[in-house]
Order: C-alpha cells, then structure tokens, then sequence
C-alpha cells in the first residue's frame, strides 16, 4: 500500500485521493469508505454492470443524436459501455449493494468508470474529465432516479433468463422420472393419512405440470419490469433533458439490448412506483413456496430407511451424522427449502421497502434490488443444483411401494361405488380392528363376487378414470 499512487479527486464534500489506475472516482471511493455493510458487491452480478452500461449507452446516443452531446464525447461513451457490456472492467464496480442515498453511488460508480474509459478512447488520461465529465456527459438528461431503476429493471429482465432456463431443467428431470415411474404402484396420502393407490409416475408428473404453471406466472410478471422511466430525471418532471430524449432513449436501450422496453406513460408516477418490483418478487416466492412443498415431499417418501416411509432412495451426497454410523441425510432437498425460506423473507423485505418510499421517490431501492438479485441467483443455483445432484438420480422401491398398497385400508375407498359408503366404511373399521384384509372381509360377508371385487381392487385400475362394472 505504501508504494501505491494516488490521484487527487474533489466534490461537493471536498478533495479525495483515489488509486490512480482506478477507473472510479471520488464518488465510488466515497462508498467504498462509507459502505462496509454487506458482503455483495455490483461485481457479484455481472449481468447488473452489462445492464447499467446498456443504459448509459442508450442514453448517450440518444444525447448525441439530438444535439446535446458533441458527436466525439458521444461516441467515446458509447464505445466505453460496449466494451464493459464485453465483460471489461467488471473489478471496477466495487460498491456495496446495500447503501443510502436511494443508489446514487451505483449510478456515480458507472458514471465515473465509463468516463476514465471514455478519456482513454479519446487519448486522455484519467481524472481529466473537462474532457468528458462523469456527471455533465455520461450522465447526462438522466438522475440515479431513472437510470438506476432502469438498470437494475433490466438487470432482473436479465436474471430472470437464468432462472427460468435452471426451472425447465428442472422440469424435464421430474418428467423424465414420471416417464421412468409410471408402471410403479404406491399408495397415496392425504393429511399423511393413506388415501387412495396411484403410480409414483404420476406423482413425479405432478411435481413438473405444478412447477410448469411457475413459468407462465414469472413471464407474466417480468413484462411489467419493462416500463421505464427514462427521462424523467429527478421526479419524472424531466428537468434537465431535452423533449425528444424519454422516448428516443428507451428506443435506443431496446435496439442496442434486444429487449423491447416501454416509456412509461406518466413518469412522475413511474419514478416513485415500485409496484412491478412486488410483482415480481412475489412470483419468485411462489416458485419458492412450490418447490419448498416438493422438497418436504421428497424428504417424507426418503424417510427412513427403515422406520420411515423408504418409497424412493435419494442419491447419498454425505455422511450424514458425526456420531450415527451409516446415516444419510437429504441435504440437497434441505438446503433447497433453506434457500426457498430466504427467497420468502426477501419478499417480505422487498414488500417493506416498496411501502416505505415517500412522495417522489423509493429511497430504499438498493434494498429491492439486492434482495430480488439474491433471490434470483439462490433460486437458480439451487434449482441446478436439485436437478443435478437430487432429481437425476432418485430410485424407487417398487416392491416395497406395492406391498404398502395391498396392506392400505385406503384401498376400500375404490369400493365405494359398488357397495356404497356405509358398507365400506363397516369393513374399512372391522379391517383396523382386527388386521384382517379387506378383501377377505367384504368376500365373507357377500358384498362382491370375487370376479368383481378383483377388478375393483386392481391397484393399475384404480390410479385412472375407469367405467363402474355392471
């Protein structure tokens, strides 16, 4: 540290020195000084820093376009986010994701880099910002008040491909496992009561089409974070940027992106709003709250091997006790409903934060995005993770499912039909009372014909639609 070079930077607060081979100015340093909060960075989320350089390209392109930005700077900017949108520069985004100041250090932090940048194309050197000024060119027609929510917008946009690609992975497996299952007979449960027969093909089946249902609801929701405030500077009023710039920004942001976005129609209403972010992260606690169900079931039909259910058999990850030889826990179906618990409390903190905004502005922004960006990332790693070291390689214990469902009472509910409730429910009783069978029951006391009473109690029948016998 003590050969380290400095230079020295100002603002509003006063002179600061900043390493000199840094990109970022005083600003970030600022942060970096102020917030030693959390242990997640901007440079965590790579895919945060391509859409925050998305936004200020847009932004200078459309400035320069209209007159605003003299062609040279312009293009120099433009060129600066290219390269970081390549993957350059993603150490100089140090700034911790928890911070005040409604995410004017994020905003400073991308505004600063891409200005050093953009010295360099221009044969400056750092710091030099007559040239090209951080606040007065990169930043220009824009407030942390629209760019930073237009970015971070994106940044989830984004985030939400990953996800969804690791959930229709995770969907296939259980597909693939129903497909696998399907001829395998096991008894079915309602409140951890035996209920009635069906295969465990379909009960993986089920887990897919519920999962399935989860795709639709996140594309529903992920549409909304397409509405941005561009150009509504500090309130949404646009002070500051010139008529025309809302409307062209938004369109450059979505040809140089790819992804269509939408001018808000009322920007001091867009400015404050947060509503989309409670959507959104809302739709993430219930992919959370779905696959946390499918885990407990996991864990339930594992149980045992012995004393508990012992349905299927979840590939052995680790040992699973210090001091019980033999013992095998299923830790990835635990660590899955740990990381579904935290997804449901970030959706609390998210729907606190939006509460807590006042007049024109969300104050407490950094908060939703971090805890949307988290959220997005456990969700993705954990999915690929169940898939890969969970789902693949479940096995089931065929003879062990069957013998549980020749042993159920459940089974007489397929009597019904055929003998009605009352008489049922007198076997189902005299059967628990004397741990005879059922089908020897309703044989001595003449309910069925044994023809019938066969067919009836076909545990492959009884798990689809069929016609009563006449």
């Amino acid at each position: 540290m003590a050969d380290m070079k400095f230079r020295i930077e100002s603002d509003l607060i006063g002179e600061l020195q900043v390493p000199a081979s840094a990109y970022y100015g005083v600003q970030t340093q600022r942060a970096l000084n102020n917030y030693k909060i959390s242990t997640t960075h901007m440079y965590d989320y790579p895919e945060y820093i391509i859409a925050i350089a998305y936004v200020k390209m847009a932004a200078a392109q459309a400035n320069g376009e209209l007159g605003v930005l003299d062609k040279k700077i312009a293009d120099a900017i433009v060129a600066a986010c290219k390269e970081i949108v390549g993957g350059a520069l993603r150490d100089q985004f140090p700034v911790d994701m928890m911070q005040g100041g409604a995410g004017t250090s994020v905003n400073m932090n991308a505004n600063e880099v891409i200005a050093n940048r953009a010295l360099e194309l221009m044969g400056h050197k750092k710091g030099e910002y007559q040239y090209c000024s951080p606040n007065d060119h990169v930043n220009c027609a824009q407030s942390t008040n629209d760019a930073y929510p237009t970015a971070f917008r994106y940044t989830f946009v984004r985030m939400n491909r990953h996800l969804e690609d690791a959930l229709k992975q995770l969907i296939a497996a259980f597909r693939a496992k129903g497909q696998e299952f399907k001829d395998i007979i096991k008894m079915g449960r309602t409140q951890l009561q035996d209920a009635v027969p069906m295969t465990s093909g379909q009960e993986f089946n089920a887990f897919a089409n519920n999962l399935e249902e989860e795709i639709a609801n996140l594309e529903r929701n992920v549409v909304l974070l397409k509405e941005i405030n561009m150009g509504g500077t500090a309130i949404g009023t646009g002070l500051n940027a010139v008529p025309g710039f809302a409307e062209l920004c938004t369109k450059r942001l979505s040809e140089f992106s790819g992804d269509s976005f939408e001018k808000a129609p009322d920007l001091v209403e867009a400015t404050p709003d947060t509503g989309a972010y409670v959507s959104y992260s809302a739709a993430l606690k219930r992919l959370a709250v779905k696959l946390s169900k499918i885990c407990n079931d996991l864990r339930l039909m594992a149980s045992g091997p012995r004393c508990g259910l012992h349905e299927i058999n979840l590939p052995p990850m680790a040992p699973g006790s210090s001091i019980m030889p033999g013992k095998v826990n299923p830790v990835i179906p635990e660590v899955t409903n740990q990381v579904c618990f935290k997804v449901i409390g970030n959706d609390t903190c998210v729907a606190f934060a939006a509460e807590a905004g006042q007049l024109q502005l969300n104050v407490m922004e950094p908060v939703i995005a971090q805890s949307i960006l988290e959220s997005q990332t456990w969700l993705t790693n954990v999915m690929h993770t169940l898939r890969e070291k969970c789902i693949e390689g479940i096995t089931v214990n065929a003879d062990h499912c069957y013998e549980m469902v020749k042993h159920s009472i459940g089974i007489v509910t397929a009597l019904n039909p055929y003998i009605g409730y009352k008489a049922s429910t007198k076997v189902a009783k005299e059967a628990l009372e004397t741990g005879r069978s059922v089908y020897d029951l309703v044989l001595e006391h003449g309910l069925m014909t044994k023809d019938k009473l066969d067919e009836a109690l076909d545990p492959a029948a009884m798990t689809s639609s069929h016609e009563l016998l006449k």
